[in-house]
């Protein structure tokens, strides 16, 4: 039985998963040409088309989605049994997967506090926007953005989150909108979080921005934020270091909760693992350790946030 290239279904799996070649570059320390080249000798091999492409555009086919479930399986067992043949090193796995903005911006800066305290846990963290079964793929830990209905899963909230308007100190030559109505003439970076709540909860009459770029990565909208590209509405643990940092300024005084929030969503039958209830218990005391911290930002406490009304200083 002859089985396809490795690194290809590696590549190929987490492409699936991203829905994106750069970003499953990223996460494999690749080239966007690398995995491009790699899905596409996988295709060849296979004799069949994994993804639909319009331009750097990719959209994975529904057979490409299905088998690339059969090799996340695949390959978490492959881990899993080459971990059970390390028992001089006594290290216990710890699969963990999250939305790509909360992973970069906020879980994987602090994921050093974590493997300080439990030296004998092997983290492999996973990244993407597409909901994963958890079980089937041989994951542990979920951490998911949403309204907490993920049937089959151990499900814990986390978290509230906001939403504000942001720009740089360097928008307009540091000219900054001063107040609300000045967002009429400003440039609106857009992302899946509309403007239009925000406008209503500050009493505007003004239409969902439309045109220019739309941002599927909150990191690339802050990013360009900092650069001076315009105004964002961003989410606040999202955002929060470049506003500590200066790099990004809060405009006004008005925030809206998000109707999504944070999630832990764990398969019943990794409930037991010690290195599962280790984890679990660090991420809840490291978030009520950033709620109890002095406030940077006037939405520092983001994440208490009352659900259902808006938050003014």
């Amino acid at each position: 039985m002859r089985l396809p290239n490795l690194s290809a279904l590696r590549a190929f799996e987490a492409a699936v998963r991203h829905d994106n070649f750069s970003r499953a570059a990223a996460e494999l320390c690749l080239t966007h040409g690398a995995i491009s080249h790699q899905v596409r000798t996988l295709e060849e091999e296979l004799g069949v088309q994994l993804f639909t492409r319009n331009g750097r555009q990719v959209t994975a086919t529904p057979e490409a989605q299905r088998y690339a479930a059969t090799v996340a399986r695949c390959l978490a067992e492959l881990a899993d049994g080459a971990a059970e043949l390390r028992p001089q090193q006594g290290l216990q796995r710890l699969s963990v997967t999250s939305i790509p903005s909360f992973a970069a911006r906020w879980l994987a800066p602090r994921l050093r506090q974590f493997i300080e305290q439990h030296p004998e846990v092997e983290v492999i963290l996973q990244v993407g926007q597409q909901l994963q079964d958890l079980a089937q793929e041989g994951i542990d830990i979920g951490i998911r953005f949403g309204r907490g209905k993920y049937p089959g899963l151990e499900t814990e909230r986390l978290s509230g989150e906001v939403l504000y308007p942001v720009a740089s100190p360097r928008y307009r030559q540091g000219e900054l909108p001063r107040c609300p109505s000045d967002l009429e003439q400003a440039t609106l970076l857009r992302s899946e979080d509309p403007w239009t709540p925000w406008f209503q909860a500050a009493e505007l009459c003004l239409p969902e921005p439309s045109g220019g770029v739309m941002f599927d990565d909150l990191s690339m909208q802050i990013r360009a934020a900092v650069d001076g590209d315009g105004v964002a509405l961003v989410r606040h643990i999202v955002a929060m270091q470049e506003i500590a940092s200066g790099h990004l300024v809060r405009l006004f005084d008005l925030a809206i909760p998000c109707a999504d929030e944070y999630y832990l969503v764990i398969p019943p039958h990794a409930m037991q693992k010690p290195q599962v209830r280790a984890f679990r218990k660090w991420l809840k005391a490291e978030i009520a350790r950033n709620q109890r911290q002095p406030a940077q930002s006037p939405y520092t406490d983001a994440w208490s946030a009352p659900p259902s009304a808006s938050t003014k200083n």
